[in-house]
């Protein structure tokens, strides 16, 4: 499995850059130890884990030091201050260049790990996004996401309820599409806490 990439490290966070079929923490079961915030604690003891990505998801992750960094960036992502950009390749040619997702979503408990749109009992999810090119050989989209809310698996089910799944996506599209699945957080932008200081983070996927 390859390891994380190091972005940025200082006394109060670290980013890092999470590669696709590496857990962000453990699972249940010895053999869903290994994962991100366990390799960075290899090197920093007093990180801990704020966000995750799907196991399947590479890009940015931010990881705070100590717990009093952990309470405060938390809170950010609470209060909805962390904005969070993904690239993704999508089946088939988007009808709208850019635009909103509006589905609430809950687990599927039947079929967990799959989450579902419930318009009865679902929280309220949110996610723009924007087109960036059309390849007309795979009839295959490059979209900019955007989450509003922050909810399990939400970019995978919206794109697919949108029509468009992504690429390599073996719970909500197709497996067989793509070598993984085609989604990466790109981008990371959040206020340093204690300060007016914005902190800002990009990174490219590989695909």
């Amino acid at each position: 499995m390859p390891t994380f990439e190091l972005i940025y490290a200082d006394d109060s966070l670290i980013v890092v850059n999470k590669p696709s079929g590496m857990l962000s923490v453990p699972g249940r079961g010895p053999d869903k130890q290994d994962c991100l915030i366990h390799r960075v604690q290899a090197d920093y003891p007093d990180a801990l884990s704020v966000h995750r990505l799907d196991m399947s998801t590479s890009g940015l992750l931010l990881v705070a030091r100590g717990a009093s960094m952990h309470r405060e960036l938390s809170r950010l992502f609470e209060q909805r201050k962390v904005s969070k950009r993904y690239i993704a390749v999508v089946a088939g040619q988007l009808k709208e260049a850019s635009g909103e997702i509006n589905l609430p979503l809950i687990c599927d408990w039947p079929n967990r790990p799959r989450q579902k749109v419930d318009f009865e009992i679902g929280k309220a999810s949110q996610t723009r996004y924007r087109l960036l090119s059309y390849d007309a050989q795979c009839d295959c989209s490059r979209v900019e996401l955007e989450p509003i809310t922050g909810r399990s698996h939400q970019l995978r089910v919206h794109l697919a309820e949108l029509g468009h799944p992504i690429l390599g996506d073996e719970l909500y599209g197709s497996e067989e599409s793509a070598p993984r699945l085609l989604l990466h957080a790109t981008q990371l932008s959040f206020p340093l806490p204690g300060s007016d200081e914005i902190r800002s983070f990009e990174s490219f996927p590989d695909f």
